[in-house]
Formats: structure tokens, sequence, C-alpha cells
């Protein structure tokens, strides 16, 4: 396969992002519960800019999208805040750098709004974990999910922060 082009995500990709999701879900069950509508859960919440990898027929081979956080109860940010969210690779896809590819689109975008960026993952996911501590991203902390794993069993987080001062670089393919 030759490396996939990384560009803005369109209204039109949404359905090849969800078989794609498809495609992540049954080899890594990630989203962990599969969403009931996966066009809405790819769209929420409060995105601000998403991304896909396309291979060189223009199918959807990966994705990320960057939410907005809202101002905290406490008092604003001192920086605005985004998190990078939906962030998955086709297991046809994987071996190209496409997830370091994808996050580092995904922090261009915010170093040029002067945007911090988190996330989180869930602390099973080891190959998620791998990425993001491989690519620079400091752990700042753990908590319990709002949600339930599939059988009810509560889901363990890690959060993550995208390493300050460093500018990724990436080949000039991606916009």
């Amino acid at each position: 396969m030759n490396q996939p082009g990384i560009r803005r995500r369109r209204a039109a990709d949404l359905d090849g992002c969800v078989a794609a999701l498809a495609l992540v879900h049954e080899a890594d069950r990630y989203p962990l519960n599969w969403p009931a509508d996966p066009h809405g859960w790819l769209r929420e919440p409060r995105p601000a800019r998403a991304w896909v990898a396309v291979d060189a027929d223009g199918a959807v081979v990966g994705h990320v999208a960057v939410h907005r956080l809202p101002d905290r109860a406490d008092g604003p940010l001192a920086r605005p805040t985004a998190e990078v969210a939906r962030l998955f690779v086709a297991p046809g896809a994987r071996g190209l750098a496409l997830g370091g590819a994808l996050l580092a689109r995904a922090r261009r975008w915010a170093s040029t709004r002067g945007t911090d960026l988190v996330l989180d993952v869930a602390d099973g996911d080891a190959a998620a974990v791998a990425l993001y501590e491989r690519t620079g991203w400091r752990r700042t902390g753990t908590s319990t999910a709002p949600w339930t794993a599939p059988d009810g069993s509560p889901v363990s987080l890690r959060h993550y922060a995208s390493p300050a001062g460093h500018q990724p670089r990436s080949p000039s393919s991606l916009c």
C-alpha cells in the first residue's frame, strides 16, 4: 500500500469512517462499546476539526478528531484546551505510522491556535498507550470512566497531555 494522505474530514467521508471503525472494533474492541449511532459518535462532542487518512483509492483508513473542552466550573482554563478523540487506523493500514501522523496533524492544528491538547485512553489499550508514550505524550493521571465496559465493569482511563514546546514534524503530504 502506498503511504496514505491525510486531509480534513468531509461529510462524504463519514460512511467510510464508520466502515473503517467497524473493522477496528472487530479487531481491537475500539470503541469498547459500539455506539448506537456511529456517524453521530464520530461527529461529537463539540468537534473543532477532524482529519482522515485515505489510501490511493480514496478509501478511509484512519481518523482523528479534536474536540473543544468547555471551561471548568471553577474558572477558565489557563489556555484553550481540546481533546484528541476518535483516533483509529484500520487494521489493513497499520505499520505505516498513520497513528503518529494523525496525532502530529492534530498537534499542528492546536499549535497554530495556542491550544493545549489532552486525551484519554482505556488502561487496557496497550497499543494506544504505547503510541502516545512513544510520541512524547505525558501521562497526567488516571480516573474511572463515567461509562462501563460491555459486561458492566468499570473502565480505568489514563489521561495524557501533549508534549509542551514540541512541534511535530511529518511528511509534506499531510495537510
